[in-house]
């Protein structure tokens, strides 16, 4: 269908290892709509970033059909942003040097996108500051910028806020609603926070390992800005975790993990 931005059909993934072969994804079949947010969450090793990895062209080595945009994932490319748990900018580069990456300021083009891009993630006053200047959260928002900077189609998000504290993870959720909301890039976002996924998701992706598949994918239908004290949303996430008690490993993923 011509809203499906993003097919994933029969996709699987094999690790070869001394002690013998691992199948890391087994029979993976989703399509993501354009505009859509997706949240995926599951116990530790049951494929996340595998997942996430190949979506974002940095493993090439399946079976199985991906396609975005219709056409087949081969590698790394301008429409897909990725944003790791750690921010990994550049510390002797400013935020808004960090933000251009390889391009440069002196291009009106991209000193225009650059500022649209540090308004959109609220690092207005913080231009000129340096990653050792900025707070956990602050940090992320840069990297969250550097990614949009070139419009990716999909934007991949592998456990952003898993680093940062309560109170901040909360405000970046926010964050990146607003962005979403306003920017229009579709979403695949990893966690293994439960409630981060209730909060963030249109669909809920809950994944089994061993090997890694998709158990069931739940809609969530709760209309924006979402309260967690809601009685809609306590609901939604008695049903998500109910489902997620199905699967058979322990229910919080620890991170990392394939």
């Amino acid at each position: 269908m011509a809203s499906e931005l993003l097919v994933i059909d029969g996709l699987s993934k094999t690790f070869s290892a001394p002690a013998g072969d691992v199948i890391a994804l087994s029979n993976i079949r989703l399509q993501v709509r354009k505009g859509e947010f997706i949240t995926i969450i599951g116990p530790s090793g049951c494929g996340k970033s595998t997942l996430l990895k190949i979506v974002a062209g940095l493993d090439t080595r399946y079976t199985g059909t991906v396609l975005l945009n219709g056409k087949p994932i081969e590698g790394p490319s301008i429409e897909k942003g990725f944003i790791f748990q750690e921010p990994r900018l550049f510390p002797w580069l400013t935020v808004e040097k960090n933000i251009a990456a390889n391009l440069s300021l002196k291009n009106p083009q991209v000193r225009q996108r650059v500022n649209e891009l540090i308004e959109l993630v609220r690092l207005q006053g913080f231009e000129k500051s340096y990653p050792r200047e900025l707070s956990g959260g602050m940090a992320q928002r840069v990297s969250i910028a550097r990614a949009l900077l070139r419009n990716p189609d999909v934007l991949l998000l592998d456990e952003p806020f898993g680093a940062l504290d309560a109170f901040t993870r909360t405000h970046m959720q926010e964050v990146l609603l607003d962005i979403w909301q306003r920017n229009g890039t579709t979403m695949l976002f990893v966690t293994h926070d439960l409630d981060e996924a209730v909060f963030l998701g249109e669909r809920v992706v809950i994944m089994n390992p061993r090997p890694g598949h998709i158990r069931s994918v739940l809609p969530v239908d709760l209309p924006f800005p979402r309260k967690r004290s809601g009685t809609a949303f306590q609901e939604m996430r008695r049903l998500v975790l109910n489902e997620f008690e199905k699967v058979e490993e322990p229910l919080y993923d620890v991170g990392g993990g394939i």
